[in-house]
């Protein structure tokens, strides 16, 4: 077969028709594949964002905590312990026994 101007014509036209094929096959493919990682992305940015709910949340309930235990501190400073309160009964007593005797 003589390659002539014609004949190199027709096989480039050829070749250009099979790699315009070949192209759009991998584009196509290609998008697929960025459509997978585009879904992805945002199933991750949904979970983020619940996640941050969830920190923000936690973040407010530990500061309710926070101002209740606050709260039992300082009522636990206006309270007396056990042991004082042992001692209040035995001086109680003696009182109660000085004034049973007069």
């Amino acid at each position: 077969m003589e390659i002539n101007e014609k004949n190199l014509k027709e096989i480039l036209k050829g070749q250009r028709e099979e790699y315009q094929r070949y192209l759009g096959v991998v584009t196509e493919d290609f998008q697929s594949q960025v459509k997978l990682v585009a879904e992805s992305v945002m199933g991750i940015q949904e979970q983020l964002s619940a996640i941050c709910d969830m920190v923000a949340k936690n973040t407010e309930d530990i500061e309710v905590i926070k101002m209740n235990l606050h709260i039992i501190k300082d009522d636990l400073k206006e309270k007396i312990s056990r042991e004082e309160f042992k001692i209040f009964e035995k001086r109680l007593e003696l009182l109660e026994k000085k004034l049973q005797k007069t």
